[in-house]
This record gives C-alpha cells, sequence and structure tokens, in this order.
C-alpha cells in the first residue's frame, strides 16, 4: 500500500480567511488557497483545481500503461480535466469531472483505441475515488 500526503492550514475564517497547502513531495508547499482563489479567480490555487490535476494525470497515465500491455510504444497523450463546483443547499458539490483527450498514437483503431480509453478512465483510482458524473471526450491522430 503506498499512502501519500498533503496538509493544509487556515488562517482566519469565511472569505477573510487565507490557507496554505503543501503536499507531502514538496511540490506544493506552502501554497496559498482562500475565497478568492476559489471563487473570485485570484492568484493562487483551490481544491478543484487540484482535483482536476489529480484526475488529468491519473487517468492519462492509466491510459499509457494500457497502450503499452498493448504493444504500443510511441505517441503522446495530452488531457485536460475540468471539474465543476456547483451550489447544493446551503454549500457546494463537485458535480462532474470532465476529461478531454487528444491522443497521437499510430497502430491503433478508433474502436480499440474507445475500448482502451473509456477502461482507463472508469479504472483510474481517482476517478473510482470521485463521486462524481465524469464526461470524457477524446481526438485520436495517428
Amino acid at each position: 500500500m503506498i499512502t501519500r500526503t498533503a496538509s493544509a492550514r487556515y488562517d482566519g475564517f469565511g472569505k477573510e480567511g487565507k490557507g496554505r497547502v503543501s503536499t507531502g513531495s514538496g511540490v506544493l508547499t506552502e501554497q496559498g488557497y482562500s475565497f478568492g482563489t476559489r471563487f473570485e479567480g485570484a492568484p493562487g490555487t483551490n481544491p478543484e483545481e487540484l482535483v482536476a490535476a489529480a484526475h488529468a494525470s491519473c487517468f492519462t497515465m492509466a491510459l499509457s500503461f494500457a497502450l503499452a500491455k498493448e504493444g504500443l510504444t510511441d505517441g503522446t497523450l495530452e488531457t485536460t480535466a475540468k471539474v465543476k463546483l456547483e451550489p447544493e443547499g446551503e454549500g457546494f458539490k463537485v458535480s462532474r469531472s470532465d476529461l478531454t483527450l487528444t491522443a497521437n498514437v499510430a497502430g491503433i483503431d478508433e474502436d480499440r483505441f474507445r475500448t482502451i480509453a473509456e477502461g482507463a478512465k472508469a479504472n483510474c483510482p481517482i476517478s473510482k475515488l470521485l463521486n462524481a458524473e465524469i464526461g470524457f471526450e477524446w481526438t485520436l491522430n495517428g
């Protein structure tokens, strides 16, 4: 079992509060987040952006390994994840994550690629973690 860690601190409360998030690897160290970064486009990060990064990278790696298992050895995969945050009652919910993939892979037909890509979408660990609808679009060039 692999365990990854991250920590967050929030000083103050509500809109006036300011947060810092760090990851165990050190990739994020005291990165700022706040109401402004989450809802008003201020500089800094926010939880939904971090989830989007996690989903895009997890799916892309899962697809890469699935294509390698098919004997494919060369190509590029570029994925964007758009995580939607919307009001729900007195709070908010992440309602969906939409993955958009552009793939440059030679030597595979569209039907086989679709099957492999859909499998990667369904089975990457972050897809399994999310309790949200996961949209998916892709383009295969090759």
